[in-house]
């Protein structure tokens, strides 16, 4: 018999539940197994993330600016600033309609310590670097090596991107379900995990609808650069959506997104070239949700924000999300460096944050690929007359 596989989502759902469940009954001694395994793990976590950052978003950003031609550039920067804007209508609706959704409250920290459960014995493991060096260093290697035009150092750290997501798919990612387990069985022993619950689904509902009057606008801006209909192009996409639900991955869908946006009039060679680019660089459906996700965490939570605050971390994170590797769940991995050094998110909150975007990464991996077709209409009609 074929052994069932369970995919990533699938293990975070049982997770959560089971987490709920147990800890209505486990007693105070099996907590403390979780809450220990948990300080280890977010432990860990700490030293990695820059290690994540340095070692994916180097290579990134080398490649990229190693690579001669406009329409990389051009490609590149509309890219770049659909991320952008995907992340300001994301920060701009949350602010206008979660604190009326959202009850403050304690902090996710508070309540998963809300009855002093201590562990048995905890590890420091010291990061080697703080975040932002890491960011800095990562931006200044990667755009010297692209500089350089050098192999032997760009080699290097490809290899070390290489081990970055080998680490996360076999260390971090198995583990990941553990980890919200004990998040959640500690939250329901503490009596506080149905007020999360509920946040949980108002922000999958919130980030839904937010998905698709994003796509809609992405469409109707490249409409008016192809001067076609916005609307029956974005349906002609839609094998490419419900293929990402499926796969949960920009890259294996690129056969589909290609196919169709060659549909929707594109150049064959044009489409060749933006679809595969915008599978690695163009993240509006992961920067939606993340931004989206975070701020309801810190409006849940009470957690002063302000505009200037958000502004920033948007920034970085189209940045950031360059470097996010092609697995289920990289995109969130890849960016709780600046949750952590810009929005000052603790263990407790990225637990939640990973909880949260990996519900809905399939919908996020859909929205991308998406509108990648609505940036390959721009790039054509930009470059298809002048070749």
């Amino acid at each position: 018999m074929k052994s069932i596989r369970i995919g990533l989502l699938g293990r975070i759902i049982i997770a959560i539940a089971l987490g709920i469940l147990f800890g209505n009954f486990l007693p105070a001694t099996i907590v403390r197994i979780f809450v220990t395994f948990n300080g280890i793990f977010s432990e860990f976590l700490g030293f990695i993330i820059p290690l994540i950052i340095v070692g994916l978003v180097t290579p990134a950003i080398a490649d990229i600016g190693s690579q001669a031609g406009r329409m990389l550039v051009v490609t590149t920067l509309i890219a770049y600033t659909a991320t952008l804007i995907s992340g300001f209508l994301s920060y701009f609706t949350g602010a206008t309609f979660f604190p009326s959704m959202i009850t403050p409250g304690a902090s996710i920290a508070e309540i998963s310590s809300a009855l002093n459960i201590e562990p048995f014995f905890t590890v420091s493991i010291p990061p080697a670097m703080e975040v932002m060096t890491s960011l800095i260093m990562a931006f200044t290697l990667g755009l010297g090596i692209a500089h350089l035009q050098g192999v032997t150092l760009k080699n290097v750290f490809c290899d070390f991107r290489e081990i970055i997501t080998k680490t996360i798919q076999a260390v971090i990612l198995p583990l990941l379900p553990i980890y919200i387990f004990g998040i959640f069985l500690n939250m329901t022993y503490s009596g506080q995990v149905m007020g999360v619950l509920t946040v949980f689904i108002k922000i999958i509902g919130v980030i839904f609808a937010l998905h698709i009057l994003l796509l809609i606008m992405q469409y109707m801006v490249a409409s008016l650069f192809a001067r076609n209909n916005p609307f029956k192009a974005l349906l002609r996409m839609l094998p490419a959506y419900f293929t990402a639900l499926g796969t949960q991955s920009s890259a294996a869908t690129i056969p589909v997104t290609l196919k169709q946006s060659i549909k929707n009039g594109v150049r064959e060679d044009i489409a060749g070239f933006v679809i595969p680019l915008c599978a690695t660089i163009h993240l509006s459906g992961s920067t939606l949700k993340i931004v989206a996700c975070a701020l309801a965490l810190m409006v849940m939570q009470g957690m002063p924000f302000d505009f200037p605050m958000f502004a920033g971390f948007i920034f970085m994170l189209g940045i950031t999300m360059v470097a996010a590797p092609g697995v289920p769940g990289g995109a969130i991995m890849a960016c709780l460096g600046i949750l952590q050094s810009m929005l000052g998110f603790g263990e407790s909150e990225q637990a939640l944050m990973i909880a949260l975007y990996i519900a809905m990464d399939s919908f996020g991996t859909a929205c991308n690929v998406t509108g990648d077709g609505a940036i390959a209409l721009i790039i054509n009609k930009i470059y298809a007359k002048k070749s």
